[in-house]
This record gives structure tokens, sequence and C-alpha cells, in this order.
């Protein structure tokens, strides 16, 4: 049975094996490696290794102080069903750079109750989301 493991080690996530489960996504079909490679620099990342190989990914775009995004969580196909984006989320939220921001904020279409059950919830109406594309 493989060991299963989740690093913030950028240097141990292997970009391509990335970009491979990226690829497989509705909003990073088109990433470039290089766009990939730079996102993970710039961020706070997390894999999940499987023995060493990547079958996970989350980034975490924040100043480690008032705000964090999290973006680009995905799972091998292969590996789901086992508990591990729970188990990556429970890693995120406790991570010790993540606490006591202002706004820890995601964008998701599928994936509501996964969210909710680490606190969470659908945005107040009081703010508009806007984008610059």
């Amino acid at each position: 049975m493989p060991s299963i493991s989740i690093t913030t080690d950028s240097s141990r996530i292997d970009v391509d094996a990335a970009l491979a489960l990226l690829r497989q996504t509705y909003w990073a079909r088109e990433m470039s490696r290089e766009t990939l490679a730079k996102a993970i620099e710039h961020s706070l990342c997390f894999g999940i290794l499987s023995d060493d190989a990547l079958v996970g990914l989350a980034r975490v775009v924040t100043d480690r102080s008032t705000f964090a995004y999290l973006t680009d969580v995905v799972i091998a196909p292969s590996m789901r069903g086992q508990g591990l984006a729970h188990r990556l989320m429970d890693e995120i939220v406790r991570h010790p750079e993540l606490q006591g921001l202002r706004r820890f904020a995601l964008l998701t279409s599928d994936a509501m109750k996964l969210y909710e059950d680490f606190g969470f919830s659908v945005g107040s109406g009081a703010v508009t989301y806007m984008e610059r594309c």
C-alpha cells in the first residue's frame, strides 16, 4: 500500500505532474507549464504525494496575514473517493500561516459540501464579485 503524505515543500511538487492533473479540469485545461511553474513559485502550495508521485494539489494565493484565495484544488481521478480532499482541506485550514486571516475565499461550482465541512459558506450579499480578464 502506498504511503500518502501532504507537503508544502514546492520543490517536491512536480510541475509536469501538477500540469497533467490540472489539464483534466474545466478551469485549467489551457494553462501553460510556464504559468503553472510561476504560480507554484508564488503561492503556498499543498501537494498530495502517493509515495513520491503527485496525486493531488491545491494552491493558496495569500499575503499570509489578511487574505487568502484557495484555487487549483484537484485530486487524481484514480485517487478520488479515499478521503484525500478532506485530508488536504484539513491541512490547509490548520496551516499556521493561514490563521487569523480577515478573509479566506474560494470559488467553486461543484464542491460546496466539501468546503462547507471546513467552515466556508456562501458570502454575504453585501459584496459584488468582479473580475478583469
